[in-house]
């Protein structure tokens, strides 16, 4: 065998296991595929569910969250609507609905991709409840793909609040997820968030293990 092909064969050897070290050292982090979903203000969950109405639980969630029994249905601009859209508890100082890229072009709305909580100049879009109706001139949203952690992990991972790292999925779909923000609290439990439409794209399901490379 010549000498350069035995070069490009131990180079090709060598990178493969640098590969497998890098996967097997890599900081690994289960997922959380997030559906479509609102958030509420106590005064909102008033209008569409009557005076003095409070959401009941349904499986508590990470940081004191809840997913609660009640669904609302929520209308784009063309009158498009998604029926069934699970509210999440417990109440907040402004409403706010996620949906998927998907979700949006069914209701007709141009939704932003935000982190959580900036809604400033997003998405119009209107809700329906069993006693009324309410217009939010903005709210909607694509969540930007992000990571839970508690400050412990976060300091095992090498990462810090408002991070953006890359997320390796290694399945029959392989990717990588680049720009995924990481949100570190005390109330936090380790996971990713992606929504369905990133799911279903790489073929992953709640529960599996992605690494941040």
């Amino acid at each position: 065998m010549e000498d350069n092909q035995i070069e490009l064969i131990t180079r090709m050897v060598l990178n493969v296991l640098q590969e497998k070290q890098s996967g097997k050292t890599g900081f690994a982090v289960p997922v959380g595929v997030s559906a479509r979903h609102i958030h509420l203000t106590k005064d909102h969950v008033e209008q569409l569910f009557g005076k003095g109405y409070e959401l009941t639980k349904k499986k508590d969630l990470m940081g004191g969250q809840f997913a609660a029994n009640e669904t609302v249905t929520i209308v784009g601009l063309k009158l498009r609507a998604i029926e069934n859209v699970r509210i999440l508890g417990p109440v907040r100082k402004a409403s706010q609905v996620e949906v998927s890229a998907t979700d949006a072009i069914k209701l007709g709305v141009k939704v932003p991709i935000r982190e959580s909580g900036n809604i400033k100049g997003s998405a119009p879009i209107a809700v329906v409840g069993p006693k009324g109706a309410i217009y939010l001139e903005e709210g909607c949203i694509i969540a930007k793909r992000h990571i839970h952690m508690s400050p412990t992990d976060a300091m095992a991972a090498g990462v810090k609040d408002g991070d953006l790292v890359s997320v390796k999925v290694e399945d029959e779909r392989e990717t990588v997820f680049h720009q995924v923000q990481i949100r570190v609290d005390h109330s936090f439990t380790l996971e990713m968030h992606i929504d369905t439409d990133e799911a279903n794209a790489a073929k992953i399901t709640c529960g599996q293990m992605v690494t941040i490379l």
